[in-house]
């Protein structure tokens, strides 16, 4: 799979989630810690870069223990999963029909690979924010993760 249209589904997520409402609304989750992943803009700069911009809301985390619920969206195919996408949505929610919006996304690194499920699942581990070119790697993570049970 393709790096680009994965990023680029993640960073359009809080334009479009905001704009559409999901299938079912049981589905999305919703919490604060969600509002504070949500509160991060981008924009465009003269280079054609995508450069995330970090309020005071999420700084107030940054590099501290963060603790987040959502659905694993992998992005390698496997059992076991080490480094996916935690969105608000389920992994069968159509992202792309036009009815859902693409979700809040961020990407996880689990310190142990756990068993992809479709359920959610609750992560703890340092939230990272990188200044880096949105196109090519997400500028939020969660890092030296854990599923908590």
């Amino acid at each position: 799979m393709s790096k680009l249209p994965l990023i680029l589904l993640f960073f359009c997520a809080h334009l479009c989630f905001s704009q559409q409402k999901p299938h079912r609304p049981g589905d999305e989750l919703r919490s604060l810690n969600w509002d504070v992943i949500g509160s991060v803009k981008f924009e465009l700069n003269g280079k054609n870069e995508l450069l995330p911009i970090y309020g005071p809301t999420i700084n107030r985390f940054k590099d501290a223990e963060f603790d987040l619920t959502g659905y694993m969206i992998p992005i390698k195919s496997g059992k076991k999963q080490q480094k996916f996408l935690l969105a608000t949505l389920p992994i069968n929610q159509c992202y792309f029909c036009g009815q859902n919006g693409v979700p809040i996304m961020i990407m996880v690194e689990l310190s142990n690979a756990a068993d992809f499920t479709d359920k959610p699942v609750r992560v703890k581990g340092i939230l990272k924010l990188a200044n880096t070119n949105a196109s090519y790697e997400p500028p939020v993570s969660i890092k030296n993760a854990k599923v908590i049970i």
